[in-house]
């Protein structure tokens, strides 16, 4: 008879393809603003470790006692102050305020900060919370101005146009150099994936038996099979290359 294959079963929503969501610390986004609030403080009362996130999470407490998730900056401690701002530093008068504005650590919008300097969690679209750059040690820059757009440069060496009110936190997210350590054993990098919920460890399809994958059966695959398949092949041929344009070394 057969039975379904991997490729088909890890569309069945199986207990290892779900989250963990009750070991999640909370959401980490940036707080709205109140009605007429532009700007305020806050202070990191303890670093946790956040299971399923390669940084660590800040637990805050904001001007008003009320507390909530930040994601830190590399070099912050217990005990630090940042501010969160959606003014225009520009419209300021005082130097010395203007500069104590742009830290490592604060939460400003994209206009206020110059050419090359270094932000990460990074909104797509204004108080939305932080979308981009948000990985252990990440950072990204500013490159370019026009208009209401700036243009930033992200580690993968995408660049990307977002509106110049866009909050972003000035430095690079903490936890930099954690890939740099090697896993050692399986069993380590058995919990490393159980909390990120993958499915681990991934066979390859060409050491497989020929009724488990398409690539499978022989000494490698068949050079009949073709490795690129179409975005709508059925569930159990959809494996290879997803709808590839090309494939191979680029000379």
């Amino acid at each position: 008879m057969g039975k379904r294959i991997l490729v088909q079963r890890k569309g069945q929503g199986h207990i290892w393809a779900r989250s963990p969501s009750h070991r999640h610390v909370g959401s980490v986004k940036y707080r709205p603003f109140k009605e007429g609030e532009d700007s305020f403080s806050f202070k990191i009362i303890d670093l946790i470790h956040s299971p399923g996130r390669g940084a660590p999470v800040a637990k805050v407490q904001y001007h008003d006692n009320t507390k909530g998730l930040y994601l830190p900056p590399e070099g912050v401690y217990v005990g630090d102050t940042f501010v969160q701002t959606r003014l225009d530093i520009n419209q300021l008068e005082d130097m010395d305020e203007k500069k104590d504005m742009i830290t490592v650590g604060n939460i400003v919008p994209l206009k206020n900060l110059a050419l090359g300097s270094l932000i990460f969690n990074i909104e797509n679209n204004p108080q939305d919370g932080g979308k981009f750059a948000r990985s252990s040690g990440i950072a990204a820059r500013i490159t370019e101005k026009s208009g209401n757009k700036v243009r930033v440069l992200f580690s993968s060496k995408k660049r990307k146009w977002v509106n110049e009110n866009c909050l972003c936190t000035i430095g690079a997210v903490a936890g930099g150099g954690r890939t740099d350590k090697p896993f050692l054993k399986a069993g380590n990098k058995y919990y490393y994936v159980r909390s990120k919920a993958k499915k681990w460890p991934v066979v390859r399809g060409v050491a497989m038996n020929a009724c488990s994958h398409p690539f499978g059966g022989g000494a490698h695959k068949s050079p009949h099979r073709p490795a690129s398949t179409a975005r709508n092949a059925p569930p159990g041929r959809k494996v290879g290359q997803i709808a590839s344009r090309r494939t191979g070394h680029r000379n």
